[in-house]
C-alpha cells in the first residue's frame, strides 16, 4: 500500500495528495475533490441507466419492436442543460483559481531568481546568495523569476500544488505562500533529455521560520573560505554539477574525477595538459576547445563576468584535490561533502580557523590543535 500511494504524491497527507503546505492547496484540492464526485455521480447514473435498460430492452422471443422513433424534449433539455451549467461552474471556478495563482500580490513579495539548465535548478536570493535547494520563509508571499538557458523545463512542487513552465528567452513568473514547515519534493514536469529525471530535488525547497531563513541566507552568501571547499561550493551551486560528475560518470560533459594533471585529447587531434590555463579557459571560452567524444553535447555557457579569478582558482583547486581517493570518495557519495566531513578533513571554515589560532599559539602537539593532513595540492 505504501509503495501505491507513492506513486500519488511526495509525502502523503492523505490517499490522494501530499500535504498541503500552501496557500493554493485547499481551493486545488476542494476543486478536484468536487470534480471527481460529480464524475463518480454520472458514472453511476449512467452506467445504472445502460444496465438498466439492456435488461429492460433485451430481445424476447417473438416480440417485434416498433420503428419509430421515441422523442422526449424534457428529457433532451435537461441532460444538455445541466451538464452545461455544471460545466460552466467548473470554468468560471478554474478561472478564478488560476488567476489567483498567476496574480503575486503587489509589492509584498520574497523575489528569488531560479535558472533551469539540464539538468539542475539554481536559486538566487535577494542578498545575492546562491543555492541549488530551494530556501524560503513560512507564511510569506514568494515569488519566483524563472529562466531557462536551454530547452523547455516546468518547476513543480507537488505539496505547494504550484507548476509552472519555465520558457527559454523568457521570464516566467509564478508566486506561493507557504503553509507549513519541512522539507518538500521539486520536481521538473517537463520531459527536457535523457537525464531529464535527475531534475528531481527529493525534499529541494526547504520551507523555514524567518529567523532560520535569514540564518541561511548568510550562510549561503558566505562562501567557504579554503579554496578546496570554497571550490566543491561553486560546483554545486553555480550548475557545473549539472553536467559534471565527480565519480567518473559521463553526464554531459567529462567528469572532474582525476582529471586534473592528465593529457586529454582535442576534436581536433591534439593532445592537451588538463592544468590552470586549461580550466580557466574552459570556464570562460568553452567553445574554444572541446574534448574528443563531446563535440556533439548541449554547449556549456560561458561563465566570464560571471566568476571572478578567485572563484577560478578555487574550482582549480577543487579540480585538484579531484586526484585524492579520500577525497574523492567524501565528495561522491550520495549526500555530497557534508560540514561534518568538510572539518574532518581539514578544509572547513571552523577547521582553518582552528588550525591557524594553533599556529598562532605554538599549539604544536597538541592534540586539540592537531589537524588532518593538509588536502592534496
Amino acid at each position: 500500500m505504501r509503495s501505491l500511494t507513492n506513486l500519488l504524491g511526495d509525502i502523503n497527507e492523505t490517499f490522494w495528495f501530499p500535504p498541503k503546505a500552501s496557500s493554493f492547496a485547499e481551493e486545488t484540492d476542494s476543486f478536484f475533490m468536487a470534480i471527481m464526485w460529480i464524475s463518480v455521480v454520472f458514472f453511476v447514473l449512467i452506467v445504472a441507466a445502460m444496465v438498466y435498460f439492456v435488461m429492460k430492452f433485451r430481445r424476447r422471443p417473438g416480440y417485434r419492436g416498433d420503428s419509430s422513433a421515441l422523442h422526449s424534449n424534457t428529457l433532451e433539455i435537461t441532460w444538455t442543460v445541466i451538464p452545461t451549467i455544471i460545466v460552466i461552474w467548473i470554468f468560471a471556478r478554474g478561472v478564478y483559481g488560476y488567476m489567483d495563482m498567476m496574480t503575486p500580490p503587489a509589492g509584498d513579495t520574497i523575489d528569488i531568481n531560479v535558472t533551469a539548465q539540464k539538468w539542475d535548478w539554481q536559486f538566487q536570493y535577494p542578498n545575492g546568495a546562491i543555492s541549488d535547494e530551494l530556501f524560503i520563509p513560512n507564511e510569506r508571499n514568494i515569488r519566483l523569476r524563472m529562466r531557462s538557458i536551454d530547452v523547455l523545463h516546468a518547476f513543480y512542487v507537488p505539496s505547494f500544488r504550484a507548476k509552472s513552465d519555465v520558457v527559454p528567452g523568457r521570464v516566467t513568473t509564478m508566486w506561493f505562500r507557504p503553509i507549513m514547515e519541512g522539507d518538500f519534493d521539486l520536481f521538473c514536469a517537463e520531459y527536457c533529455g535523457d537525464k531529464h529525471s535527475e531534475m528531481i530535488k527529493k525534499q529541494g525547497v526547504h520551507v523555514l521560520d524567518m529567523e532560520s531563513y535569514e540564518t541561511k541566507l548568510a550562510e549561503l552568501a558566505k562562501p567557504p573560505s579554503h579554496p578546496v571547499y570554497h571550490g566543491y561550493w561553486l560546483y554545486k551551486n553555480r550548475g557545473c554539477k549539472a553536467c559534471h560528475s565527480l565519480d567518473g560518470k559521463k553526464i554531459v560533459g567529462p567528469s572532474f574525477q582525476g582529471s586534473w594533471g592528465e593529457t586529454v585529447q582535442l576534436s581536433t587531434g591534439e593532445s592537451i595538459a588538463f592544468d590552470d590555463q586549461y580550466v580557466q579557459e574552459s570556464i570562460y571560452k568553452p567553445q574554444a576547445k572541446f574534448r574528443s567524444g563531446y563535440e556533439k553535447a548541449s554547449q556549456m555557457p560561458s561563465f566570464e563576468g560571471q566568476l571572478s579569478l578567485e572563484e577560478v582558482m578555487s574550482l582549480t583547486a577543487f579540480m585538484k584535490e579531484m586526484k585524492n581517493e579520500a577525497f574523492i570518495k567524501l565528495v561522491s557519495d550520495e549526500d555530497g561533502l557534508t560540514p561534518e566531513e568538510a572539518k574532518s578533513y581539514g578544509i572547513s571554515d571552523e577547521a582553518v580557523a582552528a588550525k591557524d589560532e594553533g599556529s598562532e599559539s605554538g599549539g604544536k602537539g597538541d592534540p586539540a590543535n592537531e589537524m588532518p593532513a593538509e588536502p592534496n595540492k
